[in-house]
């Protein structure tokens, strides 16, 4: 699950994967993890309103920001990113990477309700925090459901 920075969507889809994976008792058959595109973050937790609307959904993280790296390109099956223009610098990553076997795509492909783009909320509020977490829920349902 990839995002610019790595500290606000893509943490939170991470979590809410994990979550999700937990409650269904999969974990034996799934590896998670989220990365940022950039390496701007790289070592620092989660902002702390990602943090808190976690916690408000019951969902503990002790993630750290990373950087993609080519090794992700090579054992991924799936990388899922948040929006146009991490889709198009992991596709440009990927074309660097010989045996690059991850499925490349938008998280919100698997949106029910058909919202494409998961925005930053960076500069946003309690509430785009709360929006991103729905729509990462939802997304993560079900693409669990696709792949389970």
């Amino acid at each position: 699950l990839v995002s610019i920075g790595n500290i606000c969507r893509s943490p939170i889809a991470e979590a809410v994967f994990r979550k999700l994976v937990a409650d269904e008792k999969l974990e034996h058959k799934w590896r998670t993890d989220s990365a940022a595109v950039s390496d701007w973050n790289v070592g620092r937790s989660p902002d702390s309103r990602a943090l808190s609307c976690l916690r408000n959904h019951g969902i503990e993280t002790a993630h750290k920001a990373r950087q993609i790296t080519k090794e992700d390109f090579q054992t991924f099956d799936h990388i899922l990113c948040m929006d146009e223009s991490n889709l198009r610098d992991l596709n440009r990553k990927s074309n660097q990477v010989k045996d690059c076997k991850a499925k490349i795509e938008l998280l919100g492909t698997y949106d029910p309700q058909k919202q494409l783009i998961i925005e930053d909320p960076y500069y946003g509020n309690e509430k785009d925090f709360e929006t991103v977490y729905e729509q990462c829920l939802r997304c993560c349902k079900a693409f669990l459901e696709k792949y389970h």
